[in-house]
């Protein structure tokens, strides 16, 4: 390990922000609030209170050697693993040691940064620069960068990422408002193995592509190069289905897609995403109202690969389309149907009969659904683990009776809203035992 005649900048993240850093191994909140900004402190001393145990116990007085410090360096990197990003630049500042061990290249496989207050494009620049000093102007041991909710976060600072770090996989930049297609066409083009990408909240974001430096350079075949296996684009509002034409055109290794209330994608874009995805394997397009039966007859052309669709408040969809879905998805698990009032009992005893390994489903706020239902699916998914009805009206206790006496391993039942009486209920945990019942009922504890 490399050891430097004077200390260099380390990291800082003072107290009384709100927002935080973490690193890859460390919790998704931090317990202690930090900083709007990331500063490069040169030479500064260590802060007067530190809160952290190992640190508390480094600074005893001299006559006394701390237990921390009679650790070999392997141990001391072991420890630093479960620190928060934050944790991990203070500890730097303790002393010549601890700042050389904590800036171990294996700590820092991931970046974690929170708070709508922290200057996002500050941060990464001195992080990534800090990080490049043994490869210049290269990164590359850091595969996984999470900025999501960093509202100060542009363009700027996802271009650092894109020239500093070609071998990142992971990145999420959720609710940043300030991105656009642009950074992302960097990040994607110069970030060969980037395959989970995480947009979601980004109203400007409309499209995934590679730049067109990057077509140019590469053969015609250049969609194929984009390697996102994992694409989160929730809340993108802006997305219409010739964006969709051209993600599904790039990325074709897609598996997961979530298009959470896109609602100007119509049924149309569905048909692009089978053409070229025809690996998924999860689909979201809850809350798309355009969506009807025709786009769930593209969607069956997936056959045996999808595993889990929701639907969600899709109010065109029919037991139609439901009917496409279940006769050509046999190996489908996940089906969340919640607020499609057009379906009914046919639908689901037609669902029940060719999608036998459903393990969740979610019919909730479907008035059309009834005890006739519920039967054919307790007589056909035995392994159904969650079921949702809530505010189903025709649902009674009956049908909730029939489901337990076949269902044993159901984890999950939402009846709120249901008129059911206190009797079923109990039936069903006696049955059940490890079902956990969401209700309404006051009377039942």
């Amino acid at each position: 390990m490399r050891t430097l005649s004077t200390p260099s900048p380390a990291l800082s993240c003072a107290p009384g922000a709100p927002g935080g850093c973490q690193n890859g191994r460390g919790s998704s909140t931090s317990s202690s609030s930090v900083t709007g900004e990331t500063v490069a402190l040169v030479h500064a001393p260590p802060p007067p209170r530190l809160t952290h145990p190992l640190i508390r116990l480094a600074a005893r007085p001299q006559r006394e050697q701390a237990r921390v410090e009679r650790l070999p360096d392997a141990c001391l990197v072991r420890v630093f693993s479960f620190l928060r990003t934050d944790q991990l630049c203070r500890c730097a500042r303790v002393c010549r040691r601890w700042y050389n061990v904590a800036w171990d290249p294996r700590l820092w496989r991931a970046i974690r940064l929170a708070g709508a207050g922290l200057h996002a494009d500050r941060a990464l620049r001195v992080l990534t620069r800090r990080l490049c000093q043994d490869t210049p102007n290269v990164c590359l041991l850091l595969e996984t960068v999470a900025v999501s909710g960093c509202r100060r976060l542009t363009d700027r600072g996802l271009y650092t990422l894109a020239q500093c770090c070609p071998e990142l996989r992971r990145l999420e930049v959720a609710g940043c408002h300030n991105i656009s297609n642009e950074a992302v066409f960097d990040v994607v083009s110069l970030c060969p193995n980037l395959e989970h990408l995480d947009v979601s909240g980004c109203s400007k974001v409309t499209c995934i592509s590679l730049t067109r430096e990057a077509s140019i350079q590469l053969s015609p075949l250049h969609g194929k190069q984009i390697s996102i296996r994992y694409l989160d684009m929730t809340d993108c509002f802006a997305l219409e289905d010739e964006g969709l034409h051209t993600i599904a055109a790039h990325c074709t290794r897609l598996t997961h897609l979530y298009l959470r209330r896109c609602a100007r994608l119509t049924d149309e874009g569905l048909r692009y995403l089978v053409i070229y995805c025809s690996s998924l394997r999860e689909l979201s397009v809850s809350d798309c109202r355009c969506i009807s039966d025709f786009g769930l007859r593209e969607i069956a052309k997936l056959e045996a690969r999808l595993r889990y669709l929701s639907i969600a408040h899709c109010g065109r969809v029919t037991d139609v389309g439901i009917r496409y879905v279940a006769r050509y998805c046999g190996k489908l698990r996940y089906l969340n149907a919640r607020g499609c009032e057009g379906i009914t009992d046919h639908g689901v005893e037609y669902l029940a009969k060719h999608c036998a390994r459903l393990k969740s489903l979610d019919i909730g706020k479907c008035p059309l659904v009834s005890d006739s239902g519920l039967e054919c699916l307790a007589l056909n998914c035995f392994n159904l683990k969650r079921l949702s009805l809530k505010s189903c009206e025709s649902i009674t206790g009956r049908g909730l009776q029939i489901v337990a006496a076949n269902c044993f391993d159901l984890q999950m039942l939402n009846v709120q809203d249901c008129d059911v009486s206190v009797e079923a209920l109990r039936f069903v945990k006696r049955h059940c035992r490890r079902c956990v019942i969401e209700h309404s009922n006051p009377a039942f504890c």
